[in-house]
This record gives structure tokens, C-alpha cells and sequence, in this order.
């Protein structure tokens, strides 16, 4: 079973590696929520008693318009991407414990939330208001169980892909053939989980030993 060390330097204890390697991962570019349900779907195989220890993240704001630094589809040297939303997967088994798995992002794969959020999304005062960044967080499990695409954010009003589709089948439920829109949108009155700032989301996964 692969193993990291804990970053905190008072415990030596090791946590599982859930995904070793990204290339041995399904991904296909632009259809990162996809690619998440994936990563939950490996876990509930290889490790079924993890899956209640991680979480989704999907990342957008009312804009659709959201920074975030050192991800591989970035040109200049700071690797900084404007999306309209993004999707990543966290790992954390213990409070002060939380990894994150970015298949998206020039980071470690994985790497410690503390770091991860230090160089992605940096801070929202350098930012005007318009392109702050909101974090829908919902358990891996849920997630798994509700989400649902067929894909057609995708395609353009002719009916072709914008980006090239995963050979796999679209991702649907009994329930509705399509509520990504649910999970983008963040009003917190609304969509599954739970809607967090920045500054909320760092107090909610950051928990640095004492």
C-alpha cells in the first residue's frame, strides 16, 4: 500500500497515497469534473473506507471567471489559467491532514493543501471582486452518487464539440440526465454541499499543528 509522510515535522505517521501516479489516472482535457468522478471511482474500488475522508471541489463565482495559478494549460511563467470553473479532489483523513489531487495543476500530484492553495489561488486581495474565487465543497460520496452530465456544455449550438469528449460514456443518473449547472452555481442557498470563500476554505483544510 503506497504511503506518504506527513508534512508536519511533530508526526511521522504516514497516509495512504491514494493515486500514486496522475499518467495512470483517466483524464481527458477540459472535462475536469469528469475526471474527478474518476479519481472518486478509483477509491471506492482500491480503498472503499477512504471515500468518506474525501471531498470535490468545484471552483467558479457568479462571473465564471476565476484565476488560478500554475496549472499546465498556462502560457506565461506564473502558469496562470482564467476559468470559468474548475474541479479538484481532497484527500483528508485527519484535521490537520488534507491533500489535494489536481490532474490540471503543475504542482505535486499530490500536494498538501497548505502549499496547494499558497500557489493556485494565492490571495483575493490582488484581485478585483469580480474574479474572487468560491469553493462548492461536496463529500466524495454524494458526488458519486448525484452528479450527472451529458456533456452539453460541451458542444456548440452546431451540435461539434468544443473539446473532444472522454471515449467513456457520459456520466448520468435515473434522476437527471444533467445537473453540472448545479454543482458550477455558487449560491449557497442552492446545489449540494456547501459554498465556501477563500479565506473560509483555508479554515476549513488548513489545520497547521499546534
Amino acid at each position: 500500500m503506497a504511503s506518504i509522510t506527513s508534512e508536519n515535522k511533530g508526526n511521522s505517521k504516514n497516509i495512504i497515497n491514494l493515486f500514486p501516479k496522475s499518467a495512470d489516472c483517466s483524464y481527458v482535457s477540459c472535462y475536469c469534473e469528469e475526471n474527478v468522478f474518476k479519481l472518486c471511482e478509483d477509491v471506492t474500488r482500491r480503498y472503499p473506507g477512504e471515500i468518506q475522508n474525501c471531498s470535490v471541489v468545484f471552483v467558479s463565482n457568479a462571473r465564471r471567471k476565476v484565476p488560478l495559478w500554475k496549472q499546465r494549460a498556462g502560457k506565461d511563467e506564473d502558469k496562470l489559467v482564467i476559468w470559468d470553473y474548475h474541479v479538484i479532489f481532497l484527500y483528508h483523513p485527519e484535521p490537520q491532514r488534507c491533500l489535494v489531487y489536481d490532474l490540471d495543476s503543475d504542482l505535486p500530484f499530490p500536494t498538501y493543501v497548505h502549499k496547494y492553495i499558497t500557489e493556485t489561488f494565492r490571495t483575493d486581495h490582488i484581485l478585483k471582486s469580480d474574479y474572487f474565487r468560491f469553493f462548492r465543497v461536496v463529500p466524495a460520496k454524494e458526488f458519486l452518487n448525484d452528479f450527472s452530465s451529458d456533456r452539453r456544455h460541451m458542444k456548440r449550438p452546431d451540435g461539434t464539440w468544443i473539446k473532444p469528449p472522454p471515449s467513456y460514456s457520459p456520466i448520468t443518473n435515473s434522476n437527471n440526465p444533467h445537473n453540472l449547472e448545479d454543482f458550477i452555481q455558487m449560491d449557497p442557498a442552492k446545489g449540494p454541499g456547501e459554498v465556501l470563500s477563500l479565506t473560509q476554505f483555508v479554515q476549513r483544510f488548513y489545520k497547521p499543528a499546534t
